[in-house]
């Protein structure tokens, strides 16, 4: 028999991955880079600790679109051309970007925009990441599956982990440098899916009441336990360690290093997704791969915590370059497991779920962190959201032994409990 087609030598996915991969290191380049401009903004007027507090609640206004729409969103990614969502996402971006800097260079930038703008991204991120999550499986022939989910995944952790390291150095330069970098960027992605040719899209169950579907979605996730536990894993871990969302305070506060540092720092993460996603395009992973996720969260949480006690910046670098690294382990493992023990009539709801604990994780982690480091302080805050990812990894090994007991990323038998609400043998 030979071998499976690798997925970039198929035409359509690749377009598609283009896509993903330029679309998310642009929306990543321009959180940081708002991220920055609040904190600058906000450091003319308040401390540093309330300054942290409201660049915490730039991740709670990402959130709360996000966690409003979830179940709308993944029904629709399950009805609707999947392309033609993504398209429409896209191109409000690419408008979004735009309008942020034409402000900057016009110096009319404040913080009420910068916060309506984030929460904009917040909406356009809901509606396009369970459609592009879910488009994936659609664009290769079954064999290809799994290498097109792993390449799919390793474009868009990629490039969220290097996003904000383009942002940062292209800010640094020049501020109009960055947001026409970023703007071309989503428009070449929404290019790129209009590249996409016809795709099948699975029949809707349309004896089924819209709310029914919905709950399908919620209740898959909760009866499948591996996929429970791998996506519930992530969202506590990454929502106590998050400490990406305070960069620019170690930048400018603790390190002292500037923009100039900032982009260098957001750079350590990407540094190490590079390292983690080229050896999985060599070699990929085969065995004990719920053991090795869970070993790769806990060299995640540990390097965090590294970093929050570091005031040495080539130490600090080193630590955010290890938690790259491990972060991109973790992710490849997730988001196989999750979409290879998904039917594709539910992977619009499914992913819609799995994007809502990664939101949460992410931005709700940047709002937790923000408040955490107003009342601690920011290196207690990141400093103890370590110590707490390594625990909270520890019990889940203990709650969950499906994650050490998954050995390969072949799913088991489906067992048939009705429509759209098979779950897996465990």
């Amino acid at each position: 028999m030979s071998a499976p087609v690798h997925p970039l030598r198929i035409a359509n996915f690749r377009a598609y991955w283009l896509s993903r991969f330029s679309g998310t290191i642009a929306i990543s380049a321009q959180a940081i880079i708002i991220g920055w401009q609040v904190y600058e903004i906000a450091r003319q007027t308040h401390s540093i600790r309330e300054s942290a507090f409201l660049l915490g609640m730039i991740g709670l206004v990402q959130f709360v679109p996000l966690f409003l729409l979830t179940p709308v969103v993944g029904l629709i990614a399950d009805t609707f051309d999947r392309r033609w969502i993504v398209r429409g996402t896209t191109a409000l971006l690419t408008l979004n970007a735009a309008m942020l800097g034409l402000l900057t260079a016009a110096g009319d930038l404040s913080l009420p925009f910068l916060f309506l703008a984030a929460g904009f991204v917040g909406v356009a991120r809901a509606f396009s990441g369970p459609a592009y999550s879910a488009l994936a499986p659609n664009l290769v022939p079954r064999e290809s599956l799994p290498t097109a989910i792993a390449v799919s995944s390793i474009a868009w952790q990629t490039g969220t982990i290097a996003g904000p390291s383009v942002g940062g150095v292209l800010y640094a330069i020049h501020p109009d440098i960055a947001y026409g970098t970023i703007s071309v960027m989503f428009a070449f992605a929404l290019g790129m899916i209009f590249l996409i040719g016809e795709v099948p899209q699975p029949a809707v169950q349309k004896h089924r009441h819209p709310l029914q579907r919905i709950a399908d979605g919620f209740n898959y996730v909760r009866n499948n336990r591996l996929v429970l536990a791998a996506i519930t894993l992530d969202l506590f871990v990454v929502l106590l360690a998050g400490a990406t969302a305070l960069l620019p305070v170690y930048a400018r506060d603790i390190l002292h290093v500037g923009a100039t540092g900032l982009g260098v720092l957001a750079a350590g993460m990407g540094i190490g997704a590079a390292i983690g996603s080229v050896w999985f395009s060599i070699w990929p992973m085969k065995s004990n791969v719920g053991v090795k996720m869970l070993a790769a969260v806990l060299i995640f949480a540990a390097a965090i915590l590294t970093f929050g006690l570091s005031t040495w910046f080539p130490l600090s670098l080193a630590a955010l370059i290890v938690a790259g690294g491990a972060d991109i382990v973790s992710v490849y493992v997730r988001q196989s497991l999750i979409q290879l023990h998904t039917p594709d009539e539910m992977r619009g709801r499914v992913g819609a779920v799995s994007q809502l604990t990664v939101s949460a994780s992410n931005e709700l982690g940047e709002a937790e962190t923000g408040l955490m480091a107003s009342l601690l302080g920011p290196v207690a805050a990141v400093a103890v959201g370590g110590v707490a990812a390594i625990a909270i990894t520890l019990v889940w090994s203990r709650l969950f032994p499906e994650l050490k007991l998954a050995k390969t990323f072949d799913p088991p038998d489906i067992v048939d409990l009705g429509p759209e609400k098979g779950v897996t043998q465990p």
